[in-house]
C-alpha cells in the first residue's frame, strides 16, 4: 500500500483544512480495515493496495460538492463495510450519519471500526433502507444499483428541504461511466465529474449524481 506518509498525502493535497485529530482518524483507517479484512472479507485484497484512493478518498468526493450544514442526517444505503459513510463522518463531525447494509458481517465492521475511531456520530443496522422508520436530510450510496431503482428505495427517506437551508436536502451517489440512459427522467438530477477535482486516473470516469429532494 506505499508508506504511511504517501496515504496521507493524498488526503491532505485535496483537505488541507483537517484538523490533527480527522487527520489521526483517517490515518487509522488502513490499520484497521488491514486487520478487519483478514478476518471478514470488506475490500479486495487488490483493492487495499490502493485503499485511500479508491475508498477513502472517492468517498470524499461527495465532500467536495455537498457541504452537509451543522446537525444534517445523513443516511448510508447499502455502506458495506463504511463507504463512504465511514469518511464523511470523519469529515463532518457534526453531522450524524446512520449506515445500513443488507449483511450483518459487513455491518459488524462498520461499528467495530466506528468504535476504534472514537465516532460518536455514527449509527449502524443491520436493515434494507425501506426498513428505517426514520427520515433523513441526506442520503449517500456508492453504486448499489441502477439510479431509478434506488432512487425507489430511498424516495420517501428525505425530509423537505427549509427555506434557510444552504444546502438541498438531496440524493448524493457515486456512480461510474455513461449515465445518460439511466439519468434520463429523473427530475433534479446535478453530475458532478469527479476529475474535476481529483486528478488521479482512477477517477477519470467516475461522478457524483446529486437527486435533489427526490420523491418530493
Amino acid at each position: 500500500m506505499g508508506s504511511k506518509a504517501t496515504k496521507m498525502e493524498l488526503i491532505k493535497k485535496y483537505f488541507p483544512e483537517l484538523t490533527e485529530s480527522q487527520l489521526r482518524q483517517f490515518e487509522q483507517l488502513s490499520t484497521l480495515y488491514g486487520q478487519w479484512n483478514e478476518k471478514i472479507n470488506v475490500i479486495s485484497r487488490k483493492d487495499m493496495e490502493h485503499f485511500y484512493e479508491r475508498h477513502v478518498l472517492h468517498s470524499l468526493a461527495i465532500a467536495k460538492f455537498a457541504q452537509f450544514e451543522y446537525g444534517s442526517t445523513i443516511l448510508d444505503v447499502g455502506t458495506g463495510g463504511g463507504f463512504p459513510g465511514i469518511p464523511l463522518a470523519i469529515m463532518f463531525p457534526n453531522c450524524h450519519f446512520t449506515l445500513v447494509d443488507s449483511i450483518g458481517k459487513k455491518i459488524t465492521v462498520v461499528k467495530e471500526v466506528s468504535s476504534a475511531l472514537g465516532l460518536k456520530n455514527v449509527t449502524a443496522y443491520h436493515k434494507r433502507a425501506e426498513e428505517l422508520k426514520s427520515n433523513f436530510d441526506h442520503v449517500v450510496s456508492r453504486a448499489v444499483t441502477q439510479m431509478p431503482k434506488f432512487l425507489g428505495w430511498v424516495n420517501k427517506k428525505l425530509t423537505k428541504t427549509p427555506k434557510s437551508a444552504i444546502v438541498p436536502h438531496s440524493v448524493w451517489y457515486l456512480k461510474g461511466g455513461d449515465l445518460s440512459e439511466e439519468l434520463s427522467g429523473i427530475r433534479g438530477v446535478k453530475v458532478y465529474d469527479i476529475p474535476s477535482v481529483f486528478t488521479e486516473e482512477f477517477f477519470e470516469t467516475k461522478k457524483v449524481v446529486r437527486v435533489k429532494n427526490a420523491g418530493r
